[in-house]
């Protein structure tokens, strides 16, 4: 593959029916790619199976082809490899190479262990691992495991990784001081999404990342990731919020603004152009296809700031 070649990609997780804020993420992460010639991976993030199901990804492919988001690779049902549920040998690759450096370690941790004093709290709410099980003896874990099977925890380094986003801008972060190590993997074997997305993207030669600022936080850690496994890093683009006029971030479990409830009172063209104006990437609200908005886009007229969702949305 041509290495100055864009490969974009959309990666929804089909725990439910998209909305209105999945639109927005798959329209722009589209327009972003095929504005620079290049393609787009249609990818599941099916990892957790008692919340993805088989019917939310049939019906997730159908909902972008009535939008008009079109895609070169992957899909639900004739790409196994894109899905991934199906690709705990590729994640389990990576964790044996993470081994080898040394940076993995069992956390026999309970939920209500790490929501206790000894972990504490960061300034946004979010909880800072304390590092409990990071140094225990090979005889303190062989004994934890005969009540617990742990989950895997990555060392983070004690040092700043920054970017710079492609539109929110510059972004630091030192993983230590932020979010302390990680889990690789869950105690139930799960694979955790910071090591699978890390995985998909450089085995698929993902070049840009367009998500929901809601992930803005994470890409520090996938940063690291990425050096760690000798990977290269894709160029990431976040974007604002769609919020409901109380505040409330837009919700698949609260069937906010859902395609099927919008697909019964508008055109996907409607939809579309209803979208493009409320990012900020038309004027006004006119009827329009994906495709139209192409000549004319530019990062630059996308909002920064998460969006209210105008009362037209919700008829």
């Amino acid at each position: 593959m041509d290495e100055q070649k864009v490969v974009g990609r959309f990666a929804p997780s089909p725990s439910g029916r998209m909305h209105l804020g999945n639109a927005c993420s798959c329209l722009l992460a589209w327009l972003s790619a095929r504005s620079k010639g290049g393609e787009i991976i249609l990818r599941l993030e099916d990892l957790d199976p008692e919340r993805c199901k088989r019917e939310y990804s049939q019906q997730l492919e159908e909902d972008l082809r009535w939008l008009g988001l079109d895609w070169d690779r992957g899909g639900p049902e004739d790409a196994p490899e894109f899905q991934q549920s199906n690709c705990g040998a590729f994640y389990e690759e990576a964790l044996h190479t993470l081994e080898g450096q040394g940076l993995l370690y069992p956390c026999f941790c309970t939920r209500g262990e790490l929501h206790a004093a000894s972990a504490p709290h960061r300034s946004d709410g979010g909880f800072l691992y304390a590092g409990t099980c990071r140094n225990l003896t090979e005889e303190q874990r062989r004994e934890r495991a005969k009540l617990r099977r742990p989950a895997l925890r990555i060392r983070v380094p004690n040092q700043v990784i920054s970017f710079t986003d492609g539109n929110l801008g510059p972004y630091a972060e030192n993983l230590a001081e932020h979010c302390g190590d990680y889990i690789v993997r869950r105690s139930d074997g799960i694979h955790a999404y910071q090591l699978a997305v890390v995985v998909d993207d450089g085995r698929m030669g993902v070049t840009e990342v367009v998500r929901g600022s809601d992930l803005l936080d994470s890409t520090p850690r996938q940063i690291c990731l990425q050096q760690q496994l000798g990977l290269p890093t894709p160029r990431y683009y976040h974007l604002p919020l769609l919020l409901a006029p109380d505040g409330r971030r837009l919700s698949k479990r609260d069937r906010d603004l859902d395609l099927g409830r919008l697909g019964r009172r508008m055109s996907p063209e409607e939809l579309i152009g209803r979208l493009a104006a409320l990012i900020g990437l038309l004027e006004r609200p006119r009827p329009v296809r994906p495709a139209e908005l192409l000549p004319e886009f530019s990062w630059e007229r996308v909002s920064k700031r998460d969006v209210v969702v105008d009362g037209d949305f919700f008829g």
